[in-house]
């Protein structure tokens, strides 16, 4: 039983919160007493993290939902309000991409929905928690960018509409964050470095992650607990006055 923490008693929202990235920032909500929505087209794998938390002593609740879908994210904090009766904390982390394309095999369709996904996602689910978060004059909202909305890869072989969108969600977390000021809220985003997630792991093998890693001043690559770990910072009181920041998580990838 969760008896106390940095986020005890406050209601949170994750979504992509079925693995990597995701999952590790809501079970280290969670350690910290907070209840956590774990929102992932992937229910079984939400309901998954979602048991193995309330097993621990703290409450989740497992949404199945499209981020890039109004009508979905609407009944999402229906759903959210109705089970806890607030929305103290958002974490935007939904996003992704497969395959890299060059400028000139990049098909319209593919560059819309990679946009859609990692960009606009982001816009409407903050939109979709703002007024609520507006009329209690407090919350949090933290996006998830990456270290090629930074800066470009050396290689150049970086996902065209996905690090673009990462720079937006950058841009968006700045001009969101001046915007909710004024009603106590905070809007900051973390950009990773190549993690050690499930799906990396997939893509890449041992010895390209090797190489990765040895161009890190820190010779190391980071871990999905480390981009938890940052998260927890940006949503505890220890943050309450930074807004409007993007905090690089990368062992020294990138330095800006």
């Amino acid at each position: 039983m969760v008896a106390e923490g940095r986020l005890l008693g406050l209601k949170t929202i994750v979504t992509g919160g079925a693995q990597g990235i995701g999952e590790a920032i809501a079970r280290a909500f969670a350690r910290e007493g907070a209840s956590v929505a774990i929102v992932d087209l992937n229910l079984q794998g939400a309901q998954q993290v979602a048991s193995e938390i309330e097993a621990s002593g703290a409450s989740a609740l497992a949404i199945k939902v499209d981020v890039t879908q109004p009508e979905e994210l609407a009944k999402m904090v229906e759903e959210v309000l109705n089970r806890w009766n607030t929305i103290d904390i958002l974490v935007n982390n939904a996003g992704g991409w497969y395959k890299s394309f060059s400028i000139v095999e990049f098909a319209d369709d593919q560059w819309d929905q990679i946009i859609t996904l990692n960009l606009k996602s982001v816009f409407l689910c903050s939109r979709a928690v703002a007024k609520h978060m507006m009329e209690r004059r407090k919350g949090r909202i933290i996006n998830i960018a990456s270290r090629g909305g930074v800066h470009p890869t050396s290689t150049g072989i970086a996902n065209l509409a996905y690090v673009t969108a990462k720079g937006g969600v950058i841009t968006f977390t700045k001009h969101l964050a001046t915007q909710l000021a004024p009603y106590g809220i905070t809007v900051n985003s973390i950009a990773p470095g190549t993690a050690l997630t499930p799906r990396v792991k997939k893509v890449r093998d041992a010895e390209s992650l090797k190489r990765i890693a040895e161009k890190n001043p820190m010779g190391h690559l980071i871990e999905p607990q480390d981009v938890a770990e940052a998260a927890l910072f940006l949503a505890s009181e220890g943050s309450r006055y930074i807004t409007g920041i993007n905090l690089n998580v990368n062992a020294g990838q990138v330095m800006i």
